[in-house]
C-alpha cells in the first residue's frame, strides 16, 4: 500500500497538518504537499476513470505531464474542473472530487465499455455513427453530447479576480531548475535585465532529487545559493508558480502565474496572465520521462520511475511497500536506490538491455542488495484497481511468463524527452537523437526575428543534455550568449564544475516484450486519458492513416488535456514501426500553446461584468464630454454625435456644425480610425493582394484610397493607405474595422501567405488624429506655424512629417468632406494639448468641433460611401460605381475571382445613385422602392433601397444615397418609397454627388 514515510519529505512542513476532502472523505496531509502526494499518503491509489473505457486510473507522474489525476476542485463560485492533482498545492479545507464515473469512483457503470473494447477500436465512431442516418439526430448525437467532455462545467459566477501584466526584459528564462538558474545568473552578470519563470513553487527542478555535486557542494545547496544570489540582483526578477505558456513571434511570450491557488483566502487576484516582450528567450524547460508500453501499464500503482523518486524524496511518500522497477536506461536505478534507502523493498529491477559491464548506478543498486535482471521486462501487470504483481518475460520473446513477482507498485522508465513545446511554438525545428531516442532542438534552425537573428535558445536537458556536467556547462554558456545577443558584453566567468555518475547507453524500447502478440498489444496503453493502445495505432497504419497528424485524429492519440506529453514519442515509434520507416521520417505532431491549460479567467483578465467590453475613449474624450458631446457608440468606441449648446436640439446642433464646416472651420476627433502599420520586404505584394487597387505603385509621401474585399468578393472595408518608405505602409481603416481588419490580415499571413516577410502592427491607440476641415483649415495650421502646408508643399493625397505649434506631427492632405482638409496625427499623449492649440488659433477663424452626424452629412453631399451604410455584406465595388478601384494590372487580389461569377456580373444588380425627394423631405433610412408586379411570394416587387438619408442644411433639402436596379441609366426618373407611417415618398434618381461635383474645394 502507499503510505507516508517516517523519513524524507524535503518540501514538507510536518509541523503543520492540513485537512482536505476527497470524494467526501476527510484526509490529512502536510503543508508543502500536492494533492497527489497527499492522496498517495492516504493510500488513495484510484483517483479517476479513463475517458473511453472508464478503466481505473491512478497517479502516474508528479508534474504537469500527469494525464490521469484530474479532479474537480472547490464548490460554487470557486468550482473548477480538470485540475491536475500533481500540480495542485494542498491547503486547509481543499475539496476535491474525481471525474468521469457514475454512480461512484469504485463502482462505475461506464466500465462496461472495457468489456466491449474489442467492438470499439480506434475510429469505430467514424463508421458506427453514420448508418442508419435517421438515428443520428435522435440517438447518436444526444448520446455523443452526453458522453463528451471531462469534469463538470461550472455553474456559479466566478468569485475570484484576475489580471493581466505587461513586462519587458532583455533575457527571459523559462524554467527555474538548475539549468535555468545558472543561465539566468550568467546573463544577469552582464547587466542584462533578466526575468525567470518557474511553474512550480520550488526552485531547482529535478537536481535536488537526483543529486550530484557542483563546485564540490551538493547540488541542493548550490540551488539555494543561486536563488539567494539572484534575489539580491536588482536586474533580476524571479517568479515562482508561473508557467511559460507560449512563445510567439518577435520575442512575445505569455506567462501564467497562479497567485492564490495555494491560499484561496488570500487577498488579490487568483491568476495573472503575463504579456512579456523579451530581447532573447532561454527555454530551460527540462525533460519528461517516457513510460513503457506493456500490458497493464495503466493499472493504478504503475508510475514513472522519476515520479516515484519525487514522491519519496520530496514528500516522504511511498507509492508501495514493494516496488518493481522496469527500465531501458540507467536513470531508473536512482529510483531503486532511493526506495532502498527509504527502507522499502525493491524485489527486482527488470532491465530490457543486455550490457557487457555494469555502470556506476547499476553497481550501486546491486551493492544495495537489489536483484537486477537484464534482458527482461514485464509481460503484464496483475491487478485491477491496484497493482498486485508483475509477470516477468524475456524482452526478446513474445511474452511467455518466466516468473511472477508480487508487488504493489511498478516504477517504469522508457527514457527521457526534452520539453521542446515552447521551442516549437515559434517555429523551432527538431532533430532526432539516436543515442537517446528522442527529438531535441535543432539549434542551427532556431526561430528568428525580423532581423534574421535567433531569439530563442534552449538550455540544459531541454537542449538534450542529461548528465549534470553537460547541463551545467550548457546552461552557463547559453545564458551568456543570450545576454550578448541583446547587446550586453562581459567577460564570461568559467562554468561551474559539476560531477555526475556516468551512465550506460539506453536502449529504445517501444513495446515490451518486443514480440508481444495481439492480446498483449491490446492491453498496452499509450494515451492513458483517451484509452489509446498500441494496437490502435497499428490499426490506424493498417487502414492507411500514414500521416502522423491523420493517425493522431483517427486514434485521438495526444488529443487529451495533457496534449500527449507522455504518449507522443511512444505513439510515433509504434506508428513508424508499423510503417516500416524511421521515426524522423514519420515526424512529430504540432505543438500548440498553451503548454498546459490555463484558466478562462486568466485569459479574460479584468474583462468581466461592466468591463467585459470596455468602452474605448480617445485622448480628447474628456474635452468632448465637458463641451456638450451627445455620445454615439461606434463599435467599442464612444464618439461625439454632435455638440449640443444651450437651448439647442440635437438636430439643430447637427445642422449648425454641418454649415460651419462648409463656411468656416471644423475640427473632428478622428482618433478612432484604424491605423495598421504593414512592414516588410513583401509588404507591397501583400497589400496588392488585400486591396482591389494597386498599392505597390504608390510612392513614399503619397496616399491612395483603397477598397478591401473578402474572398467572396463583398466589400469589407475601405480607407486611405499612406506609403511611409519602401517597405512600410500605414493603412487606415474604418473605426469599427481596426481589430477586424488586423485579424483579417494576420489570418491570411499565417494560413495562406505564411512565407511572406510581413509584419502588421495595430497602432490605432498610439496616435490621436484630428481632422482640420473647411475653407479656413490652412489658415489655422499656418497660424500654428512650423511647417509648410501650402498646396504646393502638401498636395491633395500627400502626407508629410513636420512640426506644428511645437508638436511633432504627421499631416495627411485627405478629405472625407469634400472641403479643404487635413488630418493631423500626433502622439496620443499630446492629443488633448494639440486640440486645445487648434481651438485657440481657430477662435478667430470660426472654429467649431463637429460630430459623426455632421461628418455623415458632409460625406453624403459628396457621394462618398460609408462601410456599413452603403454596404451590408452583400455589396461589391461594382454596385457602388467603384470600377475604377478594381485594378486591371494585377493578376489577383482577394475577391477578384468571386467578381467573375455569374451572379456578381449580373446586370440586374442594384447600383448606387443619389436620391432627392420632390418635396425636399427626408427619405426614411432603409426604405425600399416598390416596382410593378407581385413576386412569387405574393409580395410587391422591389427595385431599390435607401442606404443613407439626411437633411442637408447646405443644400436645404433632403438627400439620400441608395441602390437601385439599373439606377445609373435612369437619371431623372421618379420612383416611390412607401414609409412605415403610410406616406409614400416620391424621389428622383440623381447623381450621388450633390455638392461640388468637380472637387474644386478640396483641391485648393
Amino acid at each position: 500500500m502507499s503510505t507516508r514515510l517516517a523519513t524524507g519529505g524535503r518540501l514538507l512542513n510536518k509541523d503543520k497538518a492540513v485537512r482536505f476532502t476527497f470524494n467526501g472523505q476527510q484526509m490529512r496531509g502536510f503543508e508543502g504537499d500536492t494533492l497527489a502526494s497527499a492522496l498517495l499518503a492516504n493510500d488513495q491509489m484510484l483517483v479517476g476513470r479513463s475517458f473511453k473505457y472508464h478503466r481505473p486510473r491512478g497517479i502516474v507522474a508528479a508534474g504537469a505531464e500527469e494525464p490521469n489525476a484530474l479532479v474537480n476542485l472547490g464548490v460554487e463560485g470557486r468550482f473548477e474542473p480538470n485540475q491536475r492533482a500533481t500540480t495542485t498545492e494542498l491547503f486547509e479545507g481543499l475539496l476535491a472530487t474525481s471525474q468521469n464515473h457514475w454512480p461512484s469512483l469504485e463502482f462505475d457503470v461506464g466500465a462496461i465499455n472495457a468489456r466491449l473494447a474489442r467492438f470499439m477500436p480506434a475510429g469505430f465512431y467514424y463508421k458506427m455513427f453514420i448508418h442508419p442516418r435517421p438515428l443520428w439526430k435522435y440517438v447518436y448525437e444526444p448520446f455523443i453530447r452526453q458522453a463528451a467532455g471531462l469534469g463538470q462545467a461550472p455553474k456559479g459566477r466566478d468569485a475570484d479576480t484576475y489580471e493581466h501584466f505587461h513586462a519587458f526584459c532583455d533575457v527571459l528564462v523559462v524554467g527555474g531548475g538548475i539549468a535555468g538558474l545558472l543561465a539566468a545568473r550568467s546573463a544577469a552578470r552582464t547587466g542584462a535585465r533578466v526575468l525567470i519563470l518557474e511553474q512550480t513553487a520550488h526552485w531547482g527542478g529535478r537536481a535536488p532529487v537526483d543529486g550530484g555535486e557542483v563546485d564540490g557542494k551538493p547540488v541542493d545547496k548550490i540551488v539555494d545559493d543561486l536563488v539567494s544570489e539572484l534575489y539580491d540582483m536588482e536586474n533580476v526578477t524571479l517568479r515562482a508558480r508561473t508557467m511559460g505558456a507560449g512563445i510567439y513571434d518577435h520575442g512575445y511570450v505569455l506567462g501564467y502565474e497562479r497567485l492564490t491557488d495555494h491560499a484561496p483566502d488570500a487577498d488579490g487576484p487568483r491568476h495573472r496572465l503575463w504579456r512579456i516582450r523579451a530581447g532573447h528567450i532561454i527555454t530551460a524547460t527540462g525533460a519528461i520521462e517516457r513510460p513503457l508500453s506493456f500490458a497493464g501499464n495503466d493499472v493504478p500503482g504503475v508510475m514513472l520511475a522519476s515520479a516515484v523518486r519525487d514522491y519519496v524524496v520530496n514528500y516522504g511518500v511511498s507509492p508501495g511497500d514493494r516496488t518493481v522497477v522496469v527500465t531501458n536506461n540507467d536513470d531508473a536505478y536512482r529510483t531503486a536506490t532511493a526506495l532502498k534507502a527509504a527502507g522499502l523493498d525493491v524485489p527486482a529491477i527488470l532491465d530490457a538491455r543486455v550490457l557487457p559491464v555494469d555502470s556506476p548506478l547499476m553497481a550501486e543498486a546491486k551493492a544495495a542488495g537489489i536483484r537486477v535482471v537484464m534482458g527482461h521486462g514485464v509481460a503484464k501487470v496483475m491487478g485491477g484497481k491496484r497493482v498486485t504483481g508483475v509477470a516477468v518475460c524475456s524482452q526478446a520473446g513474445e511474452g511467455a511468463v518466466l516468473e511472477e513477482i508480487a508487488c504493489d507498485a511498478v516504477a517504469m522508465s522508457g527514457g527521457w524527452s526534452p520539453v521542446v513545446h515552447l521551442w516549437s511554438h515559434c517555429g523551432g525545428k527538431l532533430l532526432w537523437d539516436n543515442d537517446f531516442a528522442m527529438f531535441r532542438p535543432d539549434v542551427d534552425k532556431a526561430p528568428t526575428g525580423a532581423d534574421g537573428t535567433a531569439f530563442v535558445t534552449p538550455a540544459g536537458s531541454a537542449n538534450g543534455h542529461f548528465g549534470l556536467t553537460g547541463i551545467v556547462g550548457d546552461a552557463h554558456a547559453m545564458g551568456h550568449a543570450a545576454a550578448r545577443a541583446t547587446g550586453h558584453e562581459a567577460t564570461p566567468k568559467p562554468a561551474p564544475n559539476a560531477t555526475s555518475a556516468e551512465e550506460a547507453p539506453m536502449a529504445p524500447v517501444w513495446l515490451m516484450p518486443q514480440g508481444a502478440g495481439a492480446a498483449l498489444r491490446g492491453k498496452a496503453w499509450l494515451d492513458y486519458q483517451n484509452d489509446v493502445k498500441v494496437s490502435d495505432v497499428q490499426l490506424a497504419a493498417q487502414e492507411g492513416f500514414e500521416s502522423v497528424e491523420h493517425a493522431k485524429r483517427y486514434t485521438t492519440l495526444g488529443m487529451a488535456t495533457d496534449q500527449g506529453k507522455l504518449s507522443n514519442i511512444n505513439g510515433l515509434a509504434i506508428l513508424s514501426d508499423a510503417l516500416n520507416q524511421p521515426i524522423p521520417q514519420t515526424g512529430t505532431t504540432t505543438f500548440r500553446p498553451p503548454y498546459t491549460p490555463i484558466s478562462m479567467g486568466a485569459i479574460a483578465g479584468e474583462a468581466r461584468g461592466k468591463v467585459f467590453q470596455p468602452v474605448r475613449q480617445t485622448p480628447i474624450h474628456a474635452w468632448h464630454d465637458e463641451n456638450g458631446a451627445h455620445w454615439e457608440p461606434v463599435g467599442h468606441w464612444r464618439r461625439p454625435y454632435t455638440y449640443v449648446r444651450s437651448g439647442e436640439t440635437v438636430h439643430d446642433a447637427v445642422m449648425r456644425e454641418t454649415r460651419n464646416v462648409r463656411e468656416n472651420l471644423g475640427l473632428l476627433d478622428a482618433s478612432t480610425l484604424g491605423k495598421l502599420v504593414v512592414k516588410g520586404p513583401d509588404a507591397c505584394k501583400f497589400l496588392d493582394l488585400l486591396y482591389t487597387n494597386m498599392m505597390s505603385t504608390l510612392k513614399p509621401g503619397k496616399c491612395r484610397y483603397g477598397l478591401m474585399c473578402g474572398e467572396n468578393g463583398f466589400l469589407i472595408d475601405d480607407g486611405v493607405v499612406a506609403r511611409i518608405d519602401e517597405d512600410t505602409f500605414l493603412c487606415h481603416t474604418t473605426t469599427g474595422g481596426a481589430e477586424r481588419i488586423h485579424q483579417h490580415m494576420e489570418e491570411w499571413l499565417q494560413t495562406e501567405w505564411w512565407d511572406m516577410q510581413v509584419y502588421v502592427a495595430n497602432v490605432t491607440e498610439q496616435y490621436a488624429q484630428i481632422a482640420v476641415v473647411g475653407p479656413n483649415a490652412r489658415k489655422a495650421l499656418e497660424a500654428l506655424g512650423g511647417m509648410d502646408v501650402s498646396a504646393d508643399a502638401l498636395g491633395f493625397m500627400e502626407w508629410a512629417d513636420g512640426t506644428l505649434g511645437g508638436f511633432d506631427v504627421r499631416a495627411y492632405r485627405i478629405s472625407f468632406s469634400g472641403e479643404l482638409s487635413y488630418e493631423i496625427a500626433v502622439k496620443a499623449s499630446e492629443g488633448q494639448a494639440f486640440w486645445d492649440a487648434l481651438m485657440t488659433v481657430g477662435d478667430a477663424l470660426g472654429v467649431m468641433p463637429y460630430g459623426t452626424e455632421a461628418l455623415h452629412i458632409l460625406r453624403a453631399e459628396k457621394g462618398f460611401i460609408m462601410i456599413g451604410d452603403e454596404t451590408d455584406g452583400t455589396v461589391i465595388p461594382q454596385d457602388l460605381g467603384l470600377h475604377w478601384a478594381l485594378s486591371k494590372k494585377k493578376d489577383d487580389y482577394l475577391g477578384k475571382r468571386a467578381h467573375a461569377r455569374t451572379h456578381m456580373a449580373d446586370p440586374e444588380r442594384w447600383q448606387l445613385v443619389g436620391l432627392e425627394t420632390l418635396d425636399g423631405s427626408v427619405l426614411p433610412d432603409g426604405s425600399y422602392a416598390v416596382a410593378d408586379g407581385i413576386n412569387e411570394n405574393g409580395q410587391r416587387n422591389m427595385q431599390g433601397r435607401v442606404t443613407s438619408s439626411y437633411h442637408s442644411p447646405n443644400l436645404n433639402k433632403g438627400i439620400a444615397m441608395g441602390l437601385v436596379m439599373h439606377g445609373p441609366d435612369r437619371m431623372g426618373e421618379v420612383i416611390d418609397f412607401p414609409g412605415t407611417d403610410g406616406t409614400t415618398y416620391k424621389a428622383r434618381i440623381v447623381s450621388p454627388v450633390f455638392y461640388d461635383p468637380e472637387g474644386e474645394k478640396q483641391n485648393v
